[in-house]
């Protein structure tokens, strides 16, 4: 009786250990666009085993083949993952507690402040890449500028990217109520149809609203017009009424739907 007893307790430490694990290493990969790779993977996973299921022979086989080399294929495309991983291990920072909450208030607060940012750095024509993180992680644009992980200010933004600073040129990143990093370097859009009149930078913010889900300001140096690009489009010249509206419709919003992209008309580069 007391060997089962010890048994069964070892079990149940050894599960909560792994499932802790697991746990961690879920948010950890919540913060980067590996989840939709995870994603795709967990369809290949169903589809074999309905294959399996239905003996469809000829889908079996090619799920068969997916898996022999998938292994090989999963540590390639996850590579900055489990270097992160990897690294926060070697911290002690995989295992730290991290919590992160928003209410309408926070909401309120950073919209208005980014708003006031936006407002001065326009009339004195200063350029400028403000990046709202969403749904889909940005971790590893964050790690490619500089960390401040502050309180998001007009203040701050404006004197980051007052020209011949030292963070001026790159994006700044938000997630939630904090100012994650400045100087960040984003994807340019290789969309050969977007319009010659646009520059590296407005080109950088609909790149990353094509590889993710996030929302980018931008300033424009050269004319002071404000722009918005979101899901792979732009809003060149936005007036500042549509600019709030447009934000709390996104940012207030924790899930992206198709019925909202065919209500909102863009005007189009």
């Amino acid at each position: 009786m007391e060997f089962i007893t010890a048994i069964n307790i070892k079990d149940i430490i050894d599960i909560l250990i792994v499932s802790y694990v697991i746990y961690k290493l879920i948010l950890l990969v919540r913060g980067t666009r590996a989840i939709q790779l995870l994603k795709g993977i967990f369809v290949v996973v169903v589809t074999w085993a309905l294959s399996t299921w239905f003996k469809l022979s000829t889908l079996q086989w090619m799920m068969n083949q997916m898996f022999t080399f998938g292994v090989l294929a999963v540590i390639i495309i996850f590579q900055p993952e489990l270097r992160r991983a990897l690294e926060q291990l070697g911290r002690g920072a995989l295992f730290s507690r991290t919590t992160q909450t928003e209410t309408d208030n926070d909401l309120n607060k950073r919209v208005s402040e980014v708003l006031k940012a936006v407002s001065y750095l326009a009339r004195r024509k200063i350029g400028a890449i403000i990046v709202f993180e969403r749904e889909t992680g940005l971790n590893d644009y964050v790690e490619s500028g500089i960390s401040i992980e502050s309180h998001i200010s007009s203040e701050l933004l404006i004197n980051i990217f007052i020209p011949n600073t030292p963070l001026h040129d790159g994006a700044v990143l938000i997630r939630k109520d904090q100012l994650m990093a400045a100087g960040c370097y984003l994807p340019l859009s290789e969309n050969p149809f977007i319009s010659k009149e646009l520059g590296t930078r407005h080109r950088a913010a609909i790149g990353m609203s094509e590889v993710s889900d996030a929302v980018c300001v931008i300033v424009s140096e050269e004319t002071g017009h404000v722009s918005l690009a979101l899901n792979g489009h732009i809003i060149r010249d936005i007036k500042e009424e549509a600019l709030l509206s447009k934000l709390f419709e996104e940012l207030k919003s924790k899930t992206k739907t198709k019925e909202k992209n065919s209500i909102w008309k863009w005007r189009l580069w």
